[in-house]
């Protein structure tokens, strides 16, 4: 596929109170690899190639309410991960820190929590 001016996302990049523990999270989750690690900054990529995963100090960091009502603070991205079993999913990305929303807007899918607060969903 041709992209306008090469352009191509590379990483997405999430805000976190610790990026070190919160890549960890997501490396257990996504058996992802550690390509970059510093203390306010770590670097996740797919050893099969895709976007990669980033992680960086935001001070002071203010946690995502899922649902967000009237000033709170909102999510700002979430990601979308296509599972194969979702209750099978949800089970691994509870065991690796995920918590599970009170709020589920659809049957087949699973907003999950990350340690830090964001959300993302579990999909078939």
């Amino acid at each position: 596929m041709t992209r306008p001016n090469g352009l191509t996302i590379t990483t997405v990049n999430l805000s976190a109170p610790d990026p070190v523990a919160l890549a960890r999270f997501y490396q257990r989750l996504l058996k992802m690899e550690v390509v970059e690690e510093a203390p306010d900054w770590v670097l996740l990529r797919d050893p099969a190639g895709g976007v990669g995963l980033a992680f960086q100090t935001e001070s002071p960091y203010a946690r995502p309410n899922w649902p967000a009502g009237p000033g709170e603070q909102q999510m700002m991205a979430h990601l979308e991960i296509r599972v194969d079993d979702l209750e099978s999913a949800v089970g691994h990305a509870t065991a690796c820190g995920a918590s599970v929303a009170d709020f589920q807007p659809q049957d087949d899918v699973r907003v999950c929590l990350d340690p830090a607060g964001h959300p993302f969903c579990l999909y078939l």
